[in-house]
This record gives structure tokens, C-alpha cells and sequence, in this order.
């Protein structure tokens, strides 16, 4: 049950925070966005190499963990492009963007629906679908160590500050009410309770199935990581800092698995 709280929290109360800033502060900027995702990558990338994967061999071997990772690459990969279909993006689902606004396909959507608030409403959905396998790693962490899954949900928490940012902002510009608004934001960020439970289950039927579940979860966290995180921060700042963030981001992650895990 610890667990299913735990993700709960890194779901509300992340993506609640960046509706929250964006409702009082007002629109996002990229910059912002930028620095926190890349912080955050820089988080999740320790975690996954000092932490997850190692648990992974341990429990099972190297093939596991290889195919773990591919299969949780592949989870994202599928997610992403179930994303890019609801959205029309179509053949620029593999471009990086030069604004936050490209990267979750906000241009797409207001073109063909004439409509902020769908828009808005359209990447609710797809972030919902993106929460699950973060949801994954926190609950087949939490099966094994209690203090590793609370290290998980801490930077799941911190990456889902800038989703609850981006989201905001079409919804608010929409006509939705700033209190509507950071409502449906939180009930969007409790779908990684789904992916939690998911974790719980798998990871509870044996080692081997703990460590592909591991593994699962590493491989979408690394590709989330190196395929959109890293390179669209630096492509949308167009300078070091993202790159700067993301080395602080990781130093931090290996002292939150040292304290926490």
C-alpha cells in the first residue's frame, strides 16, 4: 500500500506543482522547462545505472537486464507513437522541436481542432499513458527496497513538474478555470498509480520476474532520458545549460540512492 502512496504522490503532487506554477505565475517558459527536465534526466540516469540495473543482474543475470531494457525502450517507443497518432503529428514524430509547444505536439492539435482546450485536454491523455511505466519502476522498486522506491518517486516527482507546466497552459488558455485546470492535471498524474501496481504484481511472482521488471523500467526511463529529454532541452535552450543541469541532476541522484536507497 506504501508503494501505491508513494507513486500517487509523485503523480499528483508533480504534475499538480507545475499546474499550480503555471496558474499563478502564468505561461510556462521553455527555458524553465528545460532546466527542470534536464535536472530531473540527470536524476533518473543515475538511479537506472547505480541502482535499478544492478538489481536487475543481481536477481537474475545480464540477458535479463538486456532484455528488460529493450523491452522497456520499446514500451515508450509504442506509447510515443500511439501519442504522435492522437495528436496528427505524423512525420515529424521523430524531429526534434524548436519549443515545448512542438514537443508535445500542441502545434498539431490547435491547427486541426481550431481549439486550446482540446489541445490541452489531447496531452492530458498522452501524459497519462506516459505515467505508467514511470508508475513500473517505483512499484517493482518498492516490492524489493522501500527506501529505493521512495528515491523513484522523488524523481518521478520532479520530472512531472514540467509536464504539469506544459499541460497548463493550452487548458488555462482555453477558457478551463485555473482551479479545473490543476484539477484534471492531478487526476492525469494519478494514472502512475496504475504502473505502480503493475510493478507490484509483476515484480512479486519470482527474482527473474523482479529483475526484468527492473529492467523494464530502466530501459524506459534511459530511453525517455537520451531520446527526448536531453536532446530537445539543448535544442530548445541552444546553449550549455540543460547539459549543466543534467550533470547536477546526476550527482544529486547518486547522493539520493546513497541517503534514501
Amino acid at each position: 500500500m506504501n508503494i501505491i502512496v508513494m507513486s500517487l504522490f509523485a503523480g499528483v503532487v508533480g504534475m499538480g506543482l507545475g499546474g499550480l506554477f503555471t496558474a499563478i505565475l502564468g505561461s510556462r517558459t521553455d527555458r524553465m522547462i528545460s532546466i527542470f527536465l534536464s535536472f530531473a534526466g540527470g536524476v533518473m540516469v543515475s538511479v537506472v545505472l547505480l541502482e535499478l540495473i544492478p538489481e536487475a543482474i543481481e536477481y537474475s543475470n545480464v540477458a535479463v537486464a538486456i532484455l528488460g531494457l529493450a523491452m522497456g525502450a520499446l514500451m515508450v517507443l509504442v506509447l510515443h507513437n500511439i501519442m504522435d497518432k492522437i495528436s496528427g503529428a505524423g512525420k515529424s514524430k521523430s524531429k526534434l522541436h524548436g519549443t515545448y509547444a512542438e514537443f508535445f505536439h500542441q502545434d498539431e492539435i490547435i491547427s486541426k481542432k481550431k481549439s486550446m482546450l482540446r489541445s490541452g485536454m489531447v496531452m492530458l491523455f498522452a501524459i497519462g499513458l506516459h505515467n505508467i511505466p514511470e508508475g513500473l519502476a517505483m512499484g517493482a522498486a518498492g516490492v524489493h527496497d522501500a527506501g529505493l522506491g521512495l528515491t523513484i518517486a522523488i524523481i518521478i516527482a520532479l520530472h512531472n513538474i514540467p509536464e504539469g507546466m506544459a499541460v497548463s497552459a493550452p487548458l488555462i488558455a482555453g477558457g478551463l478555470s485555473k482551479t479545473k485546470s490543476v484539477i484534471l492535471i492531478l487526476l492525469v498524474g494519478a494514472t502512475t498509480a496504475i504502473g505502480a501496481i503493475l510493478g507490484v504484481v509483476i515484480g512479486g511472482i519470482s527474482d527473474t520476474a523482479l529483475a526484468l521488471s527492473f529492467s523494464i523500467a530502466g530501459g524506459a526511463m534511459l530511453y525517455v532520458v537520451f531520446g527526448e529529454i536531453l536532446p530537445q532541452s539543448i535544442v530548445t535552450n541552444k546553449d550549455r545549460v540543460p547539459t549543466v543541469f543534467a550533470l547536477v541532476g546526476t550527482v544529486v541522484g547518486m547522493l539520493l540512492t546513497e541517503i534514501i536507497g
